[in-house]
C-alpha cells in the first residue's frame, strides 16, 4: 500500500491492542524492563532464558517473517544475562546469544539481522561438546551496529563507535572509530568534541513525543473511514 487506509479510531484500537499484548504476553518473559517500552510485532519477539532485562524507552521494530531472538544459555549451573540499556533500537533479525554476558549500553542502535554472541559455542576439535570458548561482549553508549554485521565474542565496542554494515568485528574498537570489513579494521575517527545528537534526545519529553505522533496520525488519517479501509484490503486499486 502506498498509504494508511485505516481510520484513525482503528489504529488507535490496534496500538491498544498490541500493547495489551506486550504487556500480557512479552514483557513477563523479561527479569526487567524500563519505562515504555514500544514492540512493534510482540508475536514475533522471541526470549528464551533468565538473566535478560530492558532499559527505560527500548525501541523493538520485529516483523513476523524477521524475528528478533534474544537468547541466555548458562552452562553448568552459571547464569547468564542480556543487558541493554535506555533508549535502545533493536531492528529486524537481530540475534543476540549469551553463554556468560552480553552489556548494550544506552542509546545504542543495531541494524537488521545483526548477530551479537560471547561464545563460540562448540569447541575447535571436539565440536560434540558445547559452550566453549566464552568471552563477554560490551557494546559502550551511542554503538551503531549496521546491517548484518557480527560481533564476536570477547568484544568490547568504545562509546560513539560505528560497525559498518556486513563487517566481522573480532577484537576490540576504541570510542569515536568507525569501522569496517571483515575482520573489521579503523577506516575513520569520529570527532569526540563535536556536538552529537543521540536516540536520549527523542525521549527528553516522551509525553510530548507521544502527543505529536497522536497528532500526526490524526492529521494523516483525518477523512479515512472504515469502508474505505475494507475496500482497500478486498479489492485494492492502483494507487491505493
Amino acid at each position: 500500500m502506498r498509504r494508511d487506509h485505516r481510520p484513525y479510531w482503528l489504529k488507535r484500537w490496534q496500538l491498544q491492542f498490541r500493547n495489551w499484548r506486550v504487556r500480557h504476553f512479552l514483557l513477563p518473559q523479561f527479569d526487567a524492563v524500563g519505562r515504555e517500552p514500544e514492540i512493534l510485532d510482540p508475536g514475533s519477539v522471541c526470549v528464551f532464558g533468565s538473566g535478560i532485562c530492558l532499559g527505560n524507552y527500548p525501541h523493538l521494530i520485529s516483523t513476523s517473517d524477521n524475528c528478533i531472538r534474544l537468547t541466555t544459555l548458562g552452562h553448568r549451573g552459571r547464569e547468564a544475562a542480556i543487558s541493554i540499556g535506555d533508549c535502545v533500537l533493536i531492528s529486524p533479525g537481530v540475534r543476540i546469544s549469551a553463554e556468560q554476558s552480553v552489556t548494550i549500553g544506552n542509546a545504542c542502535m543495531i541494524a537488521a539481522n545483526v548477530y551479537i554472541s560471547d561464545s563460540d559455542w562448540h569447541g575447535l576439535y571436539n565440536r560434540t561438546r558445547p559452550f566453549r570458548c566464552t568471552r563477554p561482549v560490551r557494546l559502550g553508549d551511542n554503538v551503531w551496529i549496521g546491517d548484518s554485521a557480527i560481533i564476536c565474542k570477547g568484544v568490547s565496542i568504545g562509546d560513539n563507535s560505528v560497525v559498518g554494515a556486513g563487517s566481522v568485528v573480532t577484537s576490540d574498537v576504541p570510542a569515536n572509530t568507525v569501522v569496517a570489513g571483515n575482520p573489521a579494521r579503523e577506516i575513520r575517527a569520529i570527532n569526540p568534541r563535536r556536538r552529537m545528537l543521540t536516540r536520549e534526545a527523542l525521549f527528553a519529553d516522551a509525553f510530548r513525543q507521544a502527543h505529536n505522533m497522536d497528532e500526526l496520525d490524526r492529521m494523516l488519517l483525518k477523512g479515512n473511514t472504515l469502508r474505505g479501509w475494507l475496500r482497500s484490503m478486498l479489492f485494492p486499486r492502483r494507487g491505493d
